[in-house]
């Protein structure tokens, strides 16, 4: 031990001691040894303890909290399976001796507080600056019961003044389990504590937790069994029998050599116990899974449960905020839609029906500028207790993220090229502007080199990429993202910089299913930090659920704003006080007008001709989306919104990847499935049953800046050095280079002129070209040459005069040659005697 911890540690225990002595629980020459040490101090202790508070109150041990949907209807009742009260002659023996073992072996011996337990603590704590628990199983008690009742009073300072490492804690503590000795016998302190304890795995008391882990009543539990519970009530939350049974059974064989050495076993009842692995003896209980295996709908209730566990409102950490929900009486309000939560189902089950060998089907609706999560669904049943799961039940849901009891989620493909957009209007390029696309098809795909993206957001071999069609050429941004053309997309990542793809995902909200920033490049099996794969950031390699992607979608639909998504409303304590909860805030990451400008883009693929064709919303209601598939139709996507509404339905293979070409889903043939052929008429259809009772709204438009470019003038730096032209453009807002040296009337070494000059896109390149000092060349004014001198032949003489006819023209058909017209009409006996008409004179042409 340290000298410097030697004054501190004397303090403590002459202090404790002279408590001790002052309320005669020892005999007061144990305190001699230390008396000079102490002194005063121990004395103004042993005052201030007397001076405590010692009126202890047991609460009544449970009260159901409740969930309910947005429209008040009951959801669940949160544990309602995992506490069952009973009396301590309902508990095991071996129960009983095993928790007295661990947790306090003198529990019957000593009047509340164990001197020794407590002395050997404080030295301990005192010496190694870590904490070490020394309290009595009636101290525990009255934590507990301390802890329950500063929760259901809605009382932050008393939940820390209950949990917090700290010696006036124990001393008040010690104080009360002084008065519950005295108010309740050694076998009530007891029955309360089992009944009180959390055992790990959501089970509260021994009669819950012996019906979770072993399938049986907490009488019939066995020494094995019972050192086993006994065990992990020191940390419920790491000694989980369920995910980590390997520290649990080393923690049991503890309780069994503690109970060995206290003869409650012998050594070979100890022996026989140790021989059993935890594994081998747990038995979870089929169909009980706590609040949510009956809940209306399982997978939100357990999302929501995931939800409270993180709340702070509720507790300082995980276990502490679910003791409130489990006996704190609770009134929780989520955001849940029941008729879109129903409506989603069956879409989802219509089309991928519950039990589909190899593919299932997820979708997330969530409310834009708010993040209320409005229903989530998948076509699984909820079941608990798996040793593995399968399209046809699952306890984790699909469309949550895996820190709310979901997965990793599935690769998006292309609702990626959203983000490209985005990043390439908030670099001023124009929504009217176009992207030299390479050719490429199916069979011909075109290799981008690593060189043609930067550094950290690139690839490390030529990336080859493929579309549906050969394609190719200058295409505006809007006929690309209609017909999804991932070589123009993939050009638009190089044209307008690639790693500013991640940092757009990044500020709307969209990670991994994990929370690790979406996009991250792999090497030998993990996901290299700050170094992107450009076919994640372009094509959707990466994976995320889909109520991440709905509520990242939703940030175009609030004109930028993105709200991070909620499942809870509110929440009311038993005494009918709402409690106050720090709704996540939402934030603007994105320009109005960049927003509204890709939306005007994603407009495109559910018009005639898109990727979603057949898939537009009823009464032409307005509505912007992006289809995503991955490669060889393993996964498929439909990400798209109202100003209402923002919705992402995934359909896919959720355990194992398989290709899905040619196959029947819900009665209907795939030869390839695409995410417009499946996922976007779930979503079309889910999205017109949700939007009937909505009025009709439309996207605001972008501004001309957005549409046309930031144009800016380039200002005139003709005549000025290279230094100071550049340093003008620049303040501009432009790039500037030097360029070659040119002729020009300009002094050697100025600037001569610019390309481009007079107007360009903010942030582009102007190039300057500087002066060699010599005129340019200037050929004389062309003369033509004369035209050339020629003789003139003399006309031809004229050609004799004819000879007479012997019939003589009609005297009207003549008229008609003359080279005035006249209105007058010829007479019938005229045109009676010829049908013919004459022939024109013959005449020279010069």
């Amino acid at each position: 031990m340290s000298d410097s911890r030697m004054p501190h540690l004397f303090r403590l225990l002459g202090a404790f001691l002279a408590v001790a002595v002052g309320i005669g629980l020892v005999g007061a020459g144990i305190a001699i040894p230390l008396a000079g040490a102490t002194g005063g101090a121990a004395q103004s202790t042993a005052q201030s303890f007397n001076e405590l508070d010692d009126e202890f109150t047991a609460n009544p041990l449970a009260q159901q909290s409740k969930i309910y949907s947005a429209d008040g209807k009951l959801l669940a009742t949160p544990y309602d399976a995992n506490r069952i009260v009973v009396p301590l002659s309902k508990v095991s023996p071996w129960m009983r001796k095993a928790q007295l073992a661990i947790e306090d072996s003198r529990f019957y011996e000593h009047g509340g507080i164990d001197v020794r337990g407590t002395l050997r603590a404080l030295v301990s704590n005192a010496s190694s600056g870590q904490t070490q628990g020394g309290s009595s199983i009636t101290q525990q008690y009255v934590k507990l019961m301390l802890q329950e009742k500063a929760v259901r009073e809605d009382d932050q300072e008393a939940v820390r003044a209950a949990t917090e490492q700290t010696y006036s804690r124990k001393l008040q503590e010690l104080k009360y389990a002084l008065n519950v000795e005295k108010t309740h016998t050694k076998d009530q302190i007891l029955g309360g504590y089992l009944n009180l304890a959390l055992y790990g795995d959501q089970a509260y008391g021994v009669e819950a937790a012996a019906n979770h882990f072993f399938s049986k009543h907490a009488k019939e539990l066995n020494i094995a069994e019972s050192a086993t519970l006994a065990g992990v009530v020191q940390s419920p939350s790491r000694l989980n029998m369920r995910t980590n049974p390997e520290e649990v059974q080393q923690r049991r064989d503890t309780v069994l050599n503690r109970m060995q050495q206290l003869g409650m076993i012998t050594p070979e009842q100890a022996d026989k116990a140790k021989s059993q692995s935890v594994e081998s003896m747990l038995k979870i209980k089929k169909n009980e899974g706590g609040t949510c295996s009956k809940a209306a709908d399982p997978y939100f209730c357990n999302y929501v449960i995931q939800y409270l566990r993180q709340m702070p409102e509720l507790g300082p950490d995980p276990d502490a905020r679910m003791l409130a929900v489990n006996t704190g009486g609770l009134r929780i309000k989520t955001t849940l839609r029941r008729d879109w939560q129903k409506d989603l189902k069956k879409e989802l089950t219509e089309r991928v029906p519950s039990g589909t060998e190899k593919f299932g089907a997820a979708g997330a609706l969530v409310e834009p500028g708010t993040g209320k999560v409005r229903a989530i669904a998948q076509t699984s049943t909820y079941k608990v207790g798996l040793k593995k799961a399968t399209t046809t039940y699952s306890e984790q849901a699909w469309s949550v993220p895996a820190q709310y009891g979901g997965t990793n989620g599935f690769a998006i493909g292309s609702t990626a090229k959203m983000y490209a957009l985005v990043a390439a209007l908030e670099k001023g390029k124009p929504l009217k502007s176009t992207v030299d696309a390479p050719y490429a098809g199916v069979k011909n795909p075109h290799a981008f080199s690593s060189k043609e993206f930067q550094s950290k957001c690139t690839t490390t071999g030529p990336w080859r990429v493929s579309n549906d069609y050969q394609v190719g050429g200058k295409m505006t941004l809007a006929e690309m993202t209609k017909k999804s053309i991932n070589t123009a997309f993939a050009q638009l990542a190089s044209d307008v910089g690639s790693c500013n793809i991640p940092k757009v995902m990044s500020k709307m909200g969209l990670t991994d299913g994990y929370g690790l920033p979406y996009g991250l490049s792999y090497a030998n099996g993990k996901k290299v930090k700050g170094d992107y794969a450009i076919s994640n950031l372009v094509l959707g390699s990466d994976s995320t659920s889909p109520l991440q992607l709905a509520s990242s979608y939703a940030t175009l639909a609030a004109d930028g704003k993105f709200c991070p998504p909620n499942p809870i409303e509110s929440i009311t304590t038993a005494n009918g006080k709402e409690m106050k909860i720090k709704t996540p805030p939402c934030k603007q990451v994105i320009d109005k007008g960049v927003a509204r400008g890709v939306t005007q883009l994603l407009l495109g693929p559910l018009e005639p001709g898109g990727t979603a064709d057949g898939s537009a919303l009823d009464g032409g209601r307005q509505a912007a989306g992006k289809t995503g598939t991955t490669d060889n139709h393993k996964q498929s996507w439909f990400a798209g919104y109202t100003p209402q509404l923002s919705t992402a339905i995934w359909v896919g293979s959720p355990i194992r990847e398989y290709d899905m070409d040619g196959i029947t889903l819900g009665g209907r043939y795939y030869k390839n499935v695409f995410g417009g052929t499946l996922a976007a008429p779930i979503w079309s259809d889910i999205m017109n049953a949700a939007s009937e009772d909505m009025p009709e709204k439309k996207f605001k438009k972008p501004s001309s800046k957005v549409v046309n470019g930031d144009l800016r003038s380039i200002p005139d730096v003709t005549g000025m050095g290279p230094t100071q032209a550049k340093e003008k453009i620049e303040k501009a807002g432009f790039k500037a280079t030097e360029g070659s040296q040119v002729p020009s009337h300009a002094q050697a070494g100025s600037v001569a002129y610019t390309e481009p000059r007079g107007r360009a896109l903010k942030g582009s390149r102007v190039t300057m070209y500087v002066s060699s000092g010599v005129p340019p060349y200037t050929p004389p004014p062309y003369t033509p040459p004369p035209p050339p001198v020629t003789t003139q032949a003399p006309p031809p003489p004229p050609p004799p005069a004819p000879k007479p006819s012997s019939t003589s023209a009609p005297k009207s058909t003549s008229k008609t040659s003359s080279p005035k017209p006249t209105s007058k009409t010829s007479s019938p006996k005229a045109t009676t005697k010829s049908t013919k008409p004459a022939k024109p004179k013959k005449t020279a042409t010069q």
